[in-house]
C-alpha cells in the first residue's frame, strides 16, 4: 500500500523483504482465533473475512489451525489434516492471494487445554504431564490430562509435518510453529509443567527437544524458507510458565537458526496475560539479536508504538490483532493516521458468521 501523496511513509508502510517475500509494509495480521469453523472444518464466510484484511504484500497468519483429531480444544476451530480441511481451506487461500496478499497457516496442538468431549472416544487429552489446568480456568472444566509416552512423541511431531503439508497443498505459502501461549509445544518448553525424566524433560535443552523436533520435520518437510514459529517465554498463559525465561527465549532463538527458519514471531513479555499490558524490566531484544531470521513482535502495540519499534530496529515486522481485527483497513487508516473502530471484545469467540467477523466497517474517504 502506497503512502498518500505529499505524506511522509511511516516506519510501518516502508516495504521489506522476508525471505522470498517481498513485504510492501511491515503490519502482519497475527493469528486470531475465531470459533467460526463448524466441524472444524474452514467455512465459506473466512473468504470474505481474510480477503477484507489482505493488502498486496501484506502478511497475514490464519488462525490456529489443529493437526490432528486430538489437537483440538476449543469450539469450531479449524483442523487441517483431514482432505475435506484440506479442500475447505483452498478458496480462503485463493482469496488472499488474489489481492496480492502472502499467507501462512498457524499449526498448532493445544495439549492439556481440553476436554474429554473434544478428544477422540472421550479419553484423556495429551500433554508432557498429568498436571492439569486449574478446572473454571476460562470458564472451561478442562479435563486431566494424560503424558505422552516416549515413544509417542515422534508419532506427533508426525502430525505436525503432515499438517504442514497439507497447508502447502492447500496453496497457503508457509506455516507457522504455535510454540506459544501454553499450548502442547509450550507445555513442553516451560518448567512449571513438564515434569518428565526421559529426554524430553528436566534440563532446557531437554524441555525444548520437542519443539525443535517438530520444527526439523516441518522444515524438512516443506523447507525452512517457508516457516516459522510463535513463542511466547516470557507469558504464563494456561498456567504455563518458566522459572527462567530469559535463558528459554534466547536459547530457542539461536536454536532456531541451525534449521535457518524464516521468522520468528514472539509475544512481548508485558502481555504476561491475555488482554492485558504490563510494566515489566524484560524485553525481547536478547531474543532479536540472537535470531537471524526476520523478527515478528507481538502484543497490544498501537500505531506510534509500532512505528517506533519499527523505526529503532527492534523489530522487522508487528503484528496487530485487536486492531486488525476491528479495522480490516488497518494498514491504509494507519497510513492516513485515520480514526480507529473499536473492538468488541463480547463478539471475538461467537460463531456468528457476520457479527464481530465482517462486519467491521471500512475506512469511508471523500472522494
Amino acid at each position: 500500500m502506497a503512502a498518500t501523496a505529499g505524506a511522509a511513509t511511516i516506519p510501518l508502510l516502508t516495504p521489506y523483504k522476508m525471505g522470498q517475500f517481498n513485504l510492501s509494509h511491515r503490519m502482519v495480521l497475527p493469528p486470531l482465533t475465531r470459533n467460526r469453523s463448524y466441524n472444524n472444518i474452514p467455512q465459506p464466510h473466512a473468504i470474505l473475512y481474510y480477503s477484507q484484511r489482505a493488502t498486496n504484500g501484506g502478511l497475514l497468519i490464519a488462525e490456529a489451525t489443529g493437526v490432528s483429531d486430538t489437537a483440538q480444544g476449543y469450539p469450531d476451530t479449524p483442523g487441517i489434516w483431514t482432505k475435506k480441511q484440506v479442500e475447505a481451506w483452498k478458496p480462503i487461500v485463493d482469496a488472499v492471494h488474489e489481492k496480492g496478499g502472502i499467507f501462512f497457516c498457524q499449526i498448532w496442538h493445544v495439549g492439556r487445554v481440553s476436554t474429554f468431549g473434544f478428544q477422540p472416544n472421550g479419553e484423556a487429552p495429551i500433554s508432557c504431564t498429568s498436571k492439569g489446568v486449574t478446572p473454571g480456568l476460562d470458564g472451561v472444566d478442562w479435563s486431566p490430562p494424560r503424558p505422552l509416552r516416549t515413544e509417542e512423541i515422534p508419532l506427533v511431531v508426525n502430525d505436525f509435518r503432515l499438517a504442514a503439508r497439507n497447508a502447502i497443498e492447500a496453496g497457503f505459502d508457509g506455516v507457522e510453529i504455535h510454540g506459544a501461549n501454553g499450548y502442547l509445544i509450550d507445555q513442553f518448553m516451560k518448567d512449571q509443567v513438564n515434569d518428565r525424566t526421559d529426554q524430553y524433560g528436566g534440563s532446557l535443552e531437554n524441555r525444548c527437544r520437542f519443539a525443535l523436533e517438530i520444527v526439523e520435520a516441518v522444515a524438512n518437510e516443506i523447507g525452512a524458507e517457508r516457516v516459522g514459529m510463535r513463542l511466547s517465554p516470557y507469558a504464563s498463559y494456561m498456567e504455563t510458565g518458566d522459572s527462567n525465561p530469559e535463558a528459554l527465549g534466547p536459547y530457542m532463538a539461536k536454536a532456531l537458526n541451525k534449521f535457518k527458519l524464516l521468522y520468528l514471531h514472539v509475544i512481548e513479555p508485558r502481555m504476561i496475560k491475555i488482554n492485558d499490558k504490563y510494566e515489566t524490566v524484560h524485553s525481547l531484544l536478547q531474543m532479536r539479536s540472537a535470531f537471524e531470521g526476520t523478527f515478528i513482535s507481538a502484543g497490544g502495540y498501537n500505531r506510534d508504538e509500532g512505528n517506533k519499534a519499527v523505526a529503532e530496529s527492534n523489530t522487522d515486522l508487528v503484528a496487530f490483532g485487536r486492531l486488525f481485527l476491528a479495522n480490516p483497513d488497518l494498514p491504509k487508516r494507519f497510513g492516513l493516521n485515520a480514526p480507529l473502530n473499536k473492538y468488541n471484545r463480547s463478539t471475538f469467540y461467537i460463531p456468528d458468521p457476520v457479527v464481530g467477523y465482517t462486519d467491521y466497517p471500512f475506512l469511508e474517504v471523500p472522494a
